[in-house]
């Protein structure tokens, strides 16, 4: 059955105090050694005390937590930021809840439509749940210094790896739910370039649920870099080129048809020539050429009759 976490209850006092009795311990170690008392216990009592004493001071910073272990049995999550002294046969497993980035490389996935893409997110995270960042995930095995220690920074390092292995995966699974643009996706649905804000959301929490079993919560994710992969990069350019161009040539297309039927229309409306229907078309197809021509028109001077 799961320990849910829980704040550190135990017996705690003020560090200066504790230190205060530091001094007391070490000046009768002075004072008997200085003026030979003959109570022969008195000097190893206070050793023992002095020893006992010392691994009970803890400090902490804003934003630090202590998981406490008496003996293998967690004793809760010590938040109280100064410096205190807490039972000294009591594991003392600092970590850290503050903000972190993680800027991902950029990894080839396939959309939705099979498509080599590019794809790169940065996202901040931070430890939630101390109990669950600290034993439900081997951190401490991964966190380990050279001398086969825990430390801060190498424990952090392990949550770090975890995070990018778990980003890793819930940009996959994102990526592969949409497609790349609006050129090979249905009208209406939602695509990786055109929906920002919905795929932002849908990332963090995909991340949310990946990283919910070692207590970190993703407080922002974004997609960062989004392209074609370089093997087929040349291939969409240029179909992205032709679908601009269509585009392009359509408006043109219709504006020079809007302006024909103007032309015609003030013709007849005006009385300034009558033209039957073969004159019409070939007035019609003149213009046309030259609207939507790429080159200048060069004039031709008909000096006869029409």
């Amino acid at each position: 059955m799961e320990t849910k976490e829980f704040e550190f209850n135990g017996f705690r006092m003020n560090g200066f105090i504790g230190l205060l009795l530091v001094l007391v311990f070490i000046g009768l170690i002075v004072w008997s050694s200085a003026n030979g008392v003959n109570e022969s216990w008195l000097i190893p009592l206070c050793i023992v005390l002095l020893v006992l004493t010392l691994p009970g001071f803890v400090q902490l910073e804003p934003n630090e937590a202590r998981a406490m272990v008496f003996f293998g049995k967690y004793r809760g999550t010590f938040r109280e930021n100064g410096f205190w002294w807490v039972n000294p046969f009591m594991t003392k497993k600092k970590v850290s809840l503050r903000a972190r980035n993680l800027n991902a490389d950029a990894i080839k996935v396939n959309d939705k439509s099979g498509n080599p893409i590019m794809i790169g997110l940065v996202m901040v995270w931070r430890i939630r749940d101390v109990y669950k960042a600290m034993f439900e995930i081997d951190s401490q095995t991964m966190g380990q210094n050279a001398a086969g220690k825990s430390s801060l920074t190498s424990t952090m390092k392990a949550f770090e790896n975890f995070v990018a292995v778990q980003s890793d995966a819930a940009l996959r699974q994102v990526a592969g739910r949409y497609n790349y643009d609006e050129n090979s996706a249905p009208d209406g649905l939602v695509t990786l370039r055109s929906g920002a804000d919905e795929i932002n959301d849908a990332l963090k929490q995909t991340l949310n649920e990946r990283l919910a079993i070692a207590g970190i919560e993703a407080v922002e994710a974004r997609i960062n870099y989004l392209a074609y992969a370089p093997e087929i990069a040349a291939v969409m350019l240029r179909r992205q080129q032709a679908d601009a161009i269509i585009a392009a040539r359509e408006k043109i297309v219709e504006g020079a048809v809007s302006m024909v039927k103007m032309a015609l229309d003030n013709l007849k409306k005006d009385g300034v020539v009558e033209l039957d229907e073969e004159r019409k078309a070939a007035m019609v197809s003149n213009l046309l050429v030259v609207l939507c021509g790429d080159e200048p028109a060069s004039p031709v001077v008909n000096a006869g009759t029409l």
